[in-house]
């Protein structure tokens, strides 16, 4: 059974139409004196994704949980995360689809319609999110120690190990952290609770940051 989250929160019906990821090059195209028309390939553009579904907390035969959440706070969550300017997480899984991506929300169109009480009907515009690198440079400097004076330090002893940790890189998520290290993106709860000081949105990690695998 295919199963849709948003930063977390499973949605009560999956996208009404099949899923497509617009991705577009982003290569350019120069005419040059003896040889014609050549092309420079560039890196690609970020990935659009359109969803058109439904709000719901009634139970219907096509509703993916026994348990949905008011129809209302589903529209509120989305409301909240654009009012945050926060990113949003998209999962689809189940039945070979693996769709899992962090995505600014470009649009979001909930309507209602007369006599149906507890849902909205809604159209979802996301663009993958891609967070800004800034490389840093540090400058290590060394002092040469003196053969005479080296000899006299003292023997120190075996470093303890050290505990274990990644490095987020850009596209990563707890989930498929969880996943690489335990086998079952649902123990990403492991890594929040070991890192609780650095970790104050589980929906939101950023390149660059240390972790600890625990």
């Amino acid at each position: 059974m295919i199963k849709t989250f948003l930063n977390g929160v499973q949605l009560p019906v999956n996208p009404f139409e099949d899923i497509t990821i617009k991705v577009q090059g982003n290569n350019k195209q120069y005419e040059i004196v003896d040889l014609g028309e050549v092309t420079r390939i560039g890196k690609r553009k970020l990935k659009d994704v359109s969803i058109k579904s439904l709000f719901t907390d009634n139970v219907y035969p096509f509703t993916t949980t026994s348990s949905p959440l008011p129809a209302k706070t589903y529209v509120d969550n989305i409301y909240k995360a654009m009012d945050q300017s926060l990113p949003a997480r998209l999962i689809i899984t189940g039945d070979g689809v693996d769709i899992n991506l962090l995505s600014s929300i470009e649009q979001f169109s909930p309507s209602q319609h007369f006599g149906e009480t507890n849902e909205y009907y809604y159209t979802l515009e996301l663009k993958e999110f891609r967070e800004p690198v800034i490389k840093r440079v540090q400058i290590v400097q060394t002092v040469s120690t003196p053969k005479a004076q080296a000899s006299k330090q003292p023997v120190r002893a075996a470093d303890p190990p050290k505990t274990k940790t990644y490095t987020v890189k850009s596209g990563d998520c707890l989930w498929n952290i969880a996943k690489k290290f335990y086998g079952s993106g649902a123990q990403y709860t492991k890594i929040v609770n070991a890192n609780k000081s650095k970790i104050k949105n589980p929906n939101l990690i950023y390149p660059g940051w240390v972790l600890v695998i625990p």
